[in-house]
């Protein structure tokens, strides 16, 4: 195996990103089309979804559309029976939706649908791409299953960062954030063997552009969480989902990398 820069080299592989058009998916689309896959964009909106597409393409690299809803199984079943036969390298489970909220104020319909769009979403990607992913390992080798896990699996959020019970991160979020951590772990033993590798990322402030330019306190206190004293870029996740997309990472199975500037390791 070579020490270069062609150990992370995507040249000639198929990559799905899940929940792409937001912050940190865009990013992570942008971060695989640059090492040179051909990169499959999921959303919902056909129009988010395209415009990126759009972008990534403007900017030389290849990107096809892949509209439909993660948390829908039927459509996820159908979206790779229309793609029988595809090598997929590297499937990226990103996506999730939801509010704010304490526990105190937060219903029991929550928990199920932030476990739902999370793990049950990540399971149902993972079992109808199957087919696809062992017909990657077939023709190159190896396949990579990256799920984007939050520092909120791991540890508790500060309450006193937030400016109200409805802003916190909600409890939900960081139940489901770390069963998916944990679901990983299996799946790495249930496929290593086939060398399907499954990793998760658990990436930490993250804080999209509208809410730094609307909510500079907010950051500024976010930043003294953090023991590099700051909030992180989005390009700054680019690194460690291509080192676990690529073969870079080929002995890497099982791990979850904390992408938070230190915030867990208080």
């Amino acid at each position: 195996m070579s020490l270069g820069v062609d150990i992370f080299s995507l040249r000639g592989k198929t990559a799905l990103v899940t929940g792409a058009t937001g912050y940190l998916g865009s990013a992570m689309a942008f971060a695989l089309a640059e090492a040179g896959a051909m990169v499959l964009v999921n959303s919902r909106s056909r129009s988010r979804s395209e415009a990126l597409v759009e972008s990534i393409r403007r900017s030389g690299f290849s990107a096809s559309p892949a509209v439909f809803d993660v948390a829908d199984e039927e459509a996820v079943k159908s979206f790779f029976e229309q793609n029988a036969g595809l090598e997929l390298n590297v499937l990226v489970n990103n996506a999730y939706a939801g509010g704010g909220g304490t526990i105190e104020i937060s219903d029991s319909r929550s928990y199920i649908k932030s476990y739902e769009v999370t793990l049950v979403a990540a399971h149902n990607m993972l079992r109808h791409a199957l087919p696809c992913l062992r017909q990657a390992v077939e023709v190159s080798g190896y396949a990579s299953v990256i799920n984007i896990a939050s520092m909120y699996g791991l540890v508790s959020p500060d309450h006193g960062v937030y400016s109200s019970p409805q802003s916190v991160n909600p409890p939900f979020y960081g139940a489901a954030k770390a069963g998916l951590i944990q679901w990983s772990r299996y799946a790495a033993c249930e496929f290593g063997r086939e060398n399907i590798r499954v990793n998760s990322i658990s990436p930490g402030p993250f804080p999209s552009k509208s809410v730094q330019i609307d909510n500079p306190s907010f950051v500024e206190s976010l930043s003294k969480k953090v023991p590099l004293g700051r909030i992180g870029d989005s390009d700054e996740i680019k690194g460690p989902v291509l080192f676990l997309a690529s073969s870079a990472s080929s002995f890497v199975n099982g791990a979850n990398i904390s992408v938070d500037g230190g915030w867990t390791s208080w």
